[in-house]
């Protein structure tokens, strides 16, 4: 067993803050799973995306209702997706009342407009495009707006998108992904190397 074979399969968090270098999205943490390395270079791709703890907790407040919903998705590149959204209903212009909160039979026709929008915005497009939509917010303002009618929302995000199946590994799927074209497996030994050991020991 080479070093190749044991980063391939890890998954790594990051904030999408550090990758996109945009302290706005400081509170979206991003999974990313090794698929193949290459000399010193892992390739990664998607496997996951949340908001941190302290985001989620912000934006639950008193004297409103908050509507969750997700929905299981296939993308067009063949990756079973679950999404999870989360809205908070909000004041009304002129409203005289304090409390903002929706009927049961509201909640259920906005679940179902989320639950549509997530499923129509993701199985018509790639893993990748879908990860480009989720950035920006795209889905949570559609949200917004398809249901003014109903109540009006605010605070609408895909919270969380789990992966839960992926198609066959395809090298070449991945290298078109991150722009490159050759392939170096040749890992270096680390069981029983005691040139390594050597190196290891002098180091300490």
């Amino acid at each position: 067993k080479n070093a190749n074979d044991a980063l391939k399969g890890r998954i790594f968090e990051a904030s999408l803050a550090d990758l996109q270098k945009d302290e706005d999205h400081s509170f979206r943490k991003v999974k990313l799973r090794v698929d193949e390395v290459q000399g010193k270079n892992c390739l990664t791709n998607f496997h996951g995306m949340d908001f941190t703890q302290d985001k989620l907790r912000s934006l639950v407040r008193k004297w409103q209702s908050l509507i969750e919903a997700n929905a299981v998705v296939k993308t067009t590149d063949d990756y079973l997706v679950r999404l999870f959204a989360i809205a908070f209903t909000k004041r009304r212009p002129n409203q005289i009342k304090k409390t903002t909160y929706a009927r049961a039979s509201q909640i259920r026709a906005i679940r179902k407009k989320m639950t549509d929008i997530m499923a129509r915005e993701a199985s018509s497009c790639t893993l990748t495009q879908l990860v480009t939509k989720l950035i920006p917010e795209a889905m949570g303002r559609e949200m917004e707006k398809s249901t003014q009618g109903i109540y009006p929302l605010q605070n609408c995000h895909v919270r969380k998108v789990k992966l839960l199946k992926q198609p066959k590994f395809d090298l070449g799927n991945l290298l078109s992904l991150h722009g490159e074209s050759n392939t170096d497996d040749s890992g270096q030994k680390v069981e029983g190397n005691r040139e390594f050991k050597e190196q290891v020991l002098e180091s300490v």
